[in-house]
């Protein structure tokens, strides 16, 4: 029987039943195991049998997580990685040889664009942004060497939105992959598999984690595709997760839908509170019903998530003081917290990307990107207020 998803989140991944009966999932804190006889040893790394050889290969804790993405995402498999990285660099450097040419959205976490920038240098592999507007604009930008589509949607940090739906209708027609970052939303807002997609990323530091104590990566897609990942670009560059990590993950998987109608919930007062504030210039928010990629939003996503960009008046140096101004609200760069944290994407988590590309994927020296915490909401905008009050004071004076 199918259980809803609010129940896949505790259950799903682990039967205490096959574990002594423990309630939660245990860790399985060894490096490597054992085998019966030397014969076994033999079959299992020849793969004609099943079990436990290593923990870079495999570990009970850490496949229980992997069970649970999953469920979650609608995939028939999934992966662990050390690092939400270690999980986007697996699956490109699984989908792509040299010469290739990888198609992405008009807009990337810096550390991606990074990747990318890499894989150009030393392998020739080529990307370039595309807007996705429509099916046209896709297949002017698709070359015979395409194998990829890489999207965010929600875009980090500028809120733009992606119909997946288009891109992958695009997609199959020339036969390309499409993978997603899903980050932004986590499985309970969106399951890009569900809509065709066929890689699922997740940075798990974020909402899956919830408590900002994990750094960690997941992928999900195909029983094929994952086993071709976690056999070559996982096992030999060795981008593993810990169990303890994994257990902190499924810990924090229980409370997600609980988590996130919350960050969703005090997303939308605070939004549509910075819209009414004079410093502020411009609010991005997927839930906004003026925000021009609205549309998208209520076809593919549940709610509009826990991230709000704004853009507020003035310069980069009063971006830099508003945030200076804040007391409560934590100045981070890491998102989906119990806390809710700030930062300035031009200068930080995209500071890598030329200014010129900044420009152009909308990232200006005015915008903030704010990840809504579980606090009050009431809280929050108290002290976001105050600090855009201060700057406003600052140039009537």
């Amino acid at each position: 029987m199918k259980k809803r998803f609010e129940t896949s989140v505790i259950h799903g991944g682990y039967d205490s039943k096959e574990h002594l009966g423990s309630l939660t999932v245990p860790i399985f804190q060894t490096s490597t195991f054992t085998f019966h006889t030397a014969e076994q040893g033999e079959k299992r790394f020849a793969g004609e049998e099943s079990g436990y050889i290593y923990s870079r290969l495999g570990n009970p804790t850490v496949t229980a997580l992997e069970e649970t993405i999953a469920t979650l995402e609608n995939g028939e498999a999934g992966l662990a990685f050390g690092s939400g990285m270690a999980a986007v660099s697996a699956v490109l450097l699984a989908l792509t040889k040299a010469n290739d040419h990888i198609i992405c959205s008009p807009g990337l976490y810096g550390c991606t664009f990074g990747l990318l920038k890499l894989m150009k240098e030393k392998y020739n592999i080529s990307h370039e942004f595309c807007d996705m507007k429509d099916e046209e604009q896709i297949r002017q930008a698709i070359r015979p060497e395409t194998v990829c589509i890489y999207v965010e949607t929600p875009i980090n940090p500028t809120m733009k939105m992606i119909d997946l739906e288009m891109v992958v209708k695009v997609a199959k027609e020339y036969n390309i992959k499409v993978v997603v970052d899903n980050t932004f939303s986590s499985p309970y807002l969106q399951q890009p598999l569900t809509l065709g997609c066929d890689v699922v990323i997740h940075s798990a530091t974020k909402y899956i984690c919830g408590h900002g104590d994990v750094v960690a990566g997941l992928a999900v897609g195909t029983a094929a595709f994952i086993n071709e990942v976690a056999m070559t670009t996982q096992k030999d560059i060795g981008g593993i997760i810990s169990p303890f990590d994994a257990w902190l993950l499924l810990r924090g998987i229980k409370t997600l839908p609980v988590r996130m109608d919350r960050h969703c919930s005090n997303a939308v007062h605070l939004y549509q509170a910075l819209k009414g504030h004079p410093t502020v210039k411009a609010v991005y928010y997927p839930g906004d019903a003026e925000h021009k990629d609205y549309e998208i939003t209520r076809k593919q996503m549940k709610q509009g998530g826990g991230l709000i960009s704004f853009e507020i008046k003035g310069t980069k140096q009063d971006a830099q003081q508003f945030l200076n101004a804040l007391h409560m609200v934590k100045i981070a760069v890491s998102l989906g917290d119990a806390e809710t944290l700030i930062q300035h994407p031009a200068t930080m988590t995209h500071s890598v990307i030329p200014a010129d590309v900044r420009e152009q994927m909308g990232i200006t020296d005015q915008l903030i990107r704010l990840s809504v915490g579980l606090e009050a909401w009431e809280d929050i905008w108290e002290d976001l207020s105050q600090a855009l009050n201060q700057i406003q004071m600052a140039e009537t004076v």
